[in-house]
């Protein structure tokens, strides 16, 4: 588990809005289940997902906004991991929940809110 030098603690509801924001993005998922395998440097990442290193960083920059990523200096390299080991856990259980969905139907606000 990461410890920093300087942090605060986001509220219960606030931690779930960051969460939902970082999940909202496909590429977003990608980049933390591959995250939750373990720390990753970005050019393995943008080659992993088969993406620009310029895309994948806006990607990171969003995680790292949303507090679920950290960068470790690894020499002149940065590397990248979950803040929290739990983060891991928390995306294995919300891959295996049950999920209700109507093929013929989408959210009824994706039309003027873009989800589903």
């Amino acid at each position: 588990m990461y410890s920093p030098g300087v942090l605060t603690v986001a509220s219960d509801i606030e931690v779930l809005a960051r969460f939902g924001r970082a999940l909202a993005d496909p590429i977003r998922c990608q980049l933390l289940l591959a995250l939750r395998e373990a720390p990753a440097y970005p050019s393995d990442l943008a080659d992993a997902l088969g993406i620009s290193r310029t895309r994948l960083s806006n990607h990171l920059a969003c995680l790292r906004d949303c507090g679920l990523v950290v960068t470790v200096p690894d020499g002149r390299r940065t590397r990248y991991e979950l803040v929290d080991e739990r983060l891991g856990h928390a995306l294995d259980d919300l891959r295996s929940a049950v999920v209700a969905v109507e093929t013929d139907r989408t959210c009824a606000d994706a039309d003027d809110k873009g989800c589903c």
